[in-house]
């Protein structure tokens, strides 16, 4: 049996999968393969390097440190305002993502983790699915979290890349296609709950992204082949108020979040897969 697990992207509410993590690895449940996209490149990053129950705190500790200084989307309206208007393509920096991921995982490289990771991103210059397998891994998380219009594309070896979840974002079809036959897929919660024709202008790019989303983890949900083994563990931690406008900014309740996602995909495990 291979074990995959696929954490998706999300933003803020990646806080969940830091609950199906607990609970999944509280039931010895480890994975021998790691895929992440976008907030997924940093929870699964954290989980391939330490793949034990310990990680769980590590990864609470970063979330709630996140919540309390506002690290990553926490510049004033004007500054962003300003950054907007200088650089014509974004309104936050990605200075202190890249700051706080070196604080949690150095120089660490690809090759040198215990369980096999590989972060999705999505290239400009060649419109295509990137993996990075190789290398440092805190450049591929950089790059495979560049919200557009939030972050600057990041560049890695001369190449620009955009957030990962604009190619896939619950990459389930390359953990298949790379051998896996049990697959647990951490998410966020949207895929479930519907969607409604825009109204606004902000709400046109919302929509359309997430009818993009959810196409194509439909059809790799529905094309999985007999003998692999796909448990969707539930975000139970999100809802439909994480929808508005300003929702990437608003990291409070994430032990909340946590907690709730735990819970359920807890009972979800001990439900599937019988009791520890």
């Amino acid at each position: 049996m291979v074990t995959a697990f696929v954490l998706g992207g999300g933003g803020v509410l990646g806080a969940v999968e830091v609950g199906m993590l607990r609970a999944l690895l509280e039931r010895d449940i480890v994975p021998d393969l790691v895929l992440g996209t976008s907030v997924g490149a940093l929870n699964g990053a954290m989980v391939a390097r330490q793949p034990e129950l310990a990680v769980v705190d590590r990864l609470t500790d970063l979330w709630v440190a996140t919540a309390e200084g506002r690290d990553v989307y926490g510049d004033r309206p004007l500054r962003t305002v300003r950054r907007a208007v200088s650089t014509g393509t974004h309104i936050y920096s990605s200075q202190p993502l890249r700051t706080r991921l070196e604080e949690e995982l150095g120089s660490a490289r690809f090759e040198d983790l215990p369980v096999r990771l590989e972060v999705c991103a999505a290239s400009i210059e060649r419109a295509a699915e990137h993996w990075f397998t190789e290398g440092p891994i805190v450049p591929a998380i950089l790059a495979s979290a560049a919200v557009p219009g939030l972050l600057p594309p990041a560049e890695v070896d001369g190449e620009h890349f955009l957030d990962g979840g604009l190619v896939n974002s619950i990459p389930v079809g390359r953990a298949v296609e790379l051998g896996a036959t049990r697959v647990f897929v951490l998410q966020v919660g949207r895929i479930d709950r519907p969607l409604r024709v825009p109204t606004r202008p902000w709400e046109v790019a919302r929509v359309s992204f997430e009818v993009a989303r959810r196409h194509r983890f439909t059809r790799d949900m529905a094309t999985i082949p007999d003998g692999v083994e796909a448990h969707v563990l539930p975000a139970a931690g999100t809802s439909s108020r994480d929808d508005s406008l300003l929702s990437h900014r608003d990291f409070s309740g994430v032990q909340a979040r946590i907690d709730a996602t735990y819970v359920a995909s807890r009972d979800y495990l001990d439900a599937e897969l019988g009791r520890p």
